[in-house]
């Protein structure tokens, strides 16, 4: 895993966002982030409030053979 690559597939919420505001907090004002998440609700919460907070989702796609509860790869990048 890179310095700006981090796994909650086993996290709940609201700790997948809270792992994932501080792998941001570490980056710097332009770089992405891949985080790779599981579950409808994670799906849903991690992006908006990433959004929410000023940064840009670049992408949400499903790793090869997973269904919508499945694991997820979202790309992000910081802004601010």
């Amino acid at each position: 895993m890179s310095q700006n690559e981090i796994d909650i597939t086993a996290d709940v919420c609201p700790f997948t966002f809270v792992k994932t505001k501080l792998l941001v907090e570490r980056m710097g004002v332009g770089e992405t982030a891949l985080v790779r998440l599981k579950g409808r609700e994670p799906l849903k919460n991690v992006p908006r409030s990433l959004i929410e907070h000023g940064h840009a989702v670049l992408s949400v796609d499903p790793e090869v053979g997973e269904g919508p509860d499945g694991v997820h790869r979202l790309v992000l990048k910081k802004l601010v």
